[in-house]
């Protein structure tokens, strides 16, 4: 494998520059036509979610990935929190950042039904507009999360309307078996430009371990990939 895929080095951290520059873009440039998404395309879907917003005042962004250990965003405070009639699912097919269309993996995403734990981010109205896009570019590549609005719980017991990227079950990029067994073997040989598929199973396994939370899905999947 070279050194470089795309001009990104092999298994380079996400950083906010490289989304804002558009070299994280550059990831999926061999995505088949139709299914990456253009900056344009991207912004729209923002200012269309935006439109669509219940409520005003700070903006709380639900992290049930990487962004508990990476979030990459300029907020004003953080908790734990819980997100009620959603599971974490590695229903999406990955085909770039952490692997390749000739060894394609699974992206996390979150699936009707049972609760989900992670951790909730709150952005004041004045830095909100440059976070989110940033947020954006870096969520919506392809458009195969569906983002919404839905309340969830902060750990210190208020209930707070939150924006959540959950998978869009109508992407081409989407599969229905997303079970253990299903996807297992497909992880641990997927790697790309951002590193291993299975080095973020393992990443979002000890995140949540730190924070104190736990996922049988996670951890389970986690130690089938370990060796």
């Amino acid at each position: 494998m070279s050194e470089h895929t795309q001009g990104i080095p092999l298994q380079a951290m996400l950083t906010k520059q490289m989304i804002a520059s558009g070299d994280y873009l550059l990831n999926f440039g061999h995505i088949p036509e139709g299914i990456l998404w253009t900056l344009e395309r991207i912004e729209q879907s923002m200012h269309d979610t935006l439109s669509r917003r219940p409520d005003q005042g700070d903006f709380w962004i639900f992290g049930y990935g990487s962004l508990i250990w990476n979030p990459l965003l300029s907020f004003a405070g953080q908790q734990a929190a819980t997100l009620h009639g959603w599971h974490r699912s590695f229903c999406l097919r990955m085909i770039a950042g952490r692997a390749t269309a000739e060894r394609p993996g699974r992206m996390l995403a979150l699936e009707p039904g049972g609760s989900t734990q992670g951790i909730a981010f709150r952005l004041t109205e004045a830095m909100a507009d440059e976070e989110l896009l940033l947020l954006w570019i870096r969520e919506m590549p392809t458009g195969a999360y569906q983002p919404v609005w839905t309340r969830i719980e902060l750990e210190d017991g208020r209930e707070v309307t939150a924006l959540v990227f959950v998978a869009a079950p109508d992407h081409p990029l989407y599969e229905s078996d997303s079970t253990v067994a299903a996807i297992a073997s497909s992880i641990a040989r997927a790697e790309g430009p951002m590193g291993s598929n299975a080095d973020y199973v393992h990443k979002l396994s000890a995140a949540l371990a730190d924070s104190g939370m736990t996922d049988e899905y996670i951890d389970t999947l986690s130690a089938h990939i370990m060796f």
